[in-house]
């Protein structure tokens, strides 16, 4: 990809930033990967970031380590709450308080410190468990942030955040990624998977990528623990 634009991807490690990292190659960005230690419940979701990234031959990709564990308020980042493994109502406890807003300000500095104008992020609004910084409004006013208090939005840059995934299905998810030679099983998207990366089959997260899989046509490469 000699003389690609840069972009920076957010990448957890799950189903949804991984297909997003192939799509900003498929955009012809030279992506360089950000992933985020911030105290969840497990670091299996890490080390699929780094298979992920290993795969696309991504050649910048940095871990960052934050503390939003320090503030708990969320089952991912505090152990004392049981991550629900029925569907309920409302905003679940699985949601992490300004989560993305973090994520997407240390990826807009990076961003701005490598010269790239495009960040993207694989958030989804269509199959998803109602987290409020997941929504288009959200993405749009982050944007119009990133283009307000940056020196380069100032001085004429324009950045984007793009959200390719945001209006999809999981199952469109997984069709587009699989189009694009994205390894599912290099990923893990369980709340609660354990050491070895295996899956509980029982939280949200599970609940979404099985029925993607599923109603995909796709056989589901996820290991389970059960």
């Amino acid at each position: 990809m000699s003389g690609a634009k840069r972009a920076v991807v957010l990448l957890s490690g799950g189903l949804d930033s991984a297909t997003c990292l192939a799509i900003a190659q498929a955009d012809g960005f030279l992506p360089a990967a950000i992933s985020f230690d911030y105290g969840q419940r497990h670091r299996a979701e890490l080390d699929a970031s780094r298979r992920v990234a290993a795969a696309f031959g991504v050649r910048d990709h940095r871990v960052v380590r934050i503390d939003l564990g320090s503030f708990g308020g969320s089952a991912l980042t505090d152990t004392s709450i049981a991550v629900p493994e029925e569907p309920g109502e409302g905003i679940p406890v699985t949601y992490v308080p300004a989560r993305n807003t973090v994520f997407l300000s240390y990826a807009l500095g990076l961003a701005e410190v490598l010269g790239a104008t495009d960040i993207y992020i694989g958030v989804n609004a269509v199959d998803y468990s109602g987290y409020p910084d997941c929504r288009p409004a959200f993405i749009a006013k982050f944007e119009e942030l990133a283009n307000l208090a940056t020196k380069a939005g100032v001085e004429g840059g324009r950045f984007r955040v793009h959200a390719p995934l945001i209006d999809l299905s999981k199952a469109d998810i997984i069709r587009r990624g699989m189009a694009l030679g994205v390894d599912y099983a290099q990923t893990v998207s369980c709340y609660q998977a354990d050491d070895a990366g295996r899956a509980c089959g029982r939280c949200d997260s599970c609940r979404l990528r099985a029925e993607g899989f599923a109603a995909a046509g796709v056989p589901d490469p996820t290991r389970y623990r059960d």
